[in-house]
């Protein structure tokens, strides 16, 4: 489990983050949602290490992150960002190769490349894991990220808005593989996400921020509701039940 505690970050004079408490439940998928500048990519950027809080403390398992060697973290942690550059040239292989770095410092075990081999099968990237990065399409770049991380194999998984520059099909995909991962592996996966429809209908709980606090917090249905989005966007959004699935209708053709 890992536990949020009074965290508070400051840029400027501004909290962008401002005194919150979350619990991030196992086996579940979390998503955070709220309107831009809510705090969602600065709170997981946090509860990764990749960000000090200015406050407050993460615990995983009762530990405190800052405690564990990057090593031993990376193998219980790991996280998408919202952007991913790297001045390397670089095949999809090789990339999605990074992930098991944590086990194999560099060099790869057969069992290392047992889990390269079904990430890039998870991604449905194996008959192109021989071409260079540089040679991908936005979404398919984001698709050999998203691999490399499936590959470290770890209990927890971040991912800061991993549907950037994916079409519908492929951000179907991508959360139906992140429900198999909860599903079947019984990962703990905790999502920034923009769409709230994809958060509906893929998440187990759901974390809404707003001016760097949390609003609203619990299972999905208790938050996707016409009354609690209205306190997280400022907007009238009716609700629709497809295949029990409750879908927002948060357009207004008038």
């Amino acid at each position: 489990m890992i536990a949020v505690k009074e965290l508070t970050k400051v840029f400027g004079k501004k909290k962008v983050v401002d005194t919150v408490n979350v619990t991030i439940h196992p086996g579940k998928i979390t998503s955070f949602i709220g309107p831009n500048g809510a705090g969602k990519s600065t709170l997981l950027s946090m509860v990764s290490r990749l960000m000090n809080a200015d406050s407050g403390e993460v615990l995983l398992d009762s530990s405190d992150v800052k405690a564990f060697k990057s090593n031993e973290f990376a193998k219980r942690v790991s996280i998408l960002k919202q952007s991913n550059f790297m001045n390397v040239r670089l095949t999809i292989r090789e990339l999605v190769s990074f992930g098991r770095f944590p086990y194999s410092k560099g060099r790869l075990t057969s069992e290392d490349e047992k889990m390269v081999d079904q990430a890039l099968d998870y991604m449905n990237l194996v008959e192109m894991q021989d071409s260079f990065l540089d040679e991908l399409s936005g979404g398919q770049r984001q698709r050999a990220f998203i691999a490399m991380v499936i590959a470290q194999d770890t209990e927890y998984v971040l991912l800061d808005e991993p549907l950037n520059n994916l079409d519908m099909k492929h951000s179907v995909q991508i959360m139906r593989i992140l429900r198999r991962l909860v599903d079947d592996l019984g990962k703990t996966v905790v999502i920034v996400l923009h769409d709230i429809n994809f958060a509906s209908v893929y998440s187990d709980r759901i974390v809404a921020l707003k001016d760097g606090r949390v609003v609203k917090d619990g299972p999905t249905n208790d938050i996707i509701n016409t009354e609690s989005l209205k306190d997280i966007y400022d907007m009238n959004i009716p609700i629709q039940e497809i295949n029990d699935c409750r879908i927002c209708v948060y357009f207004d053709s008038k």
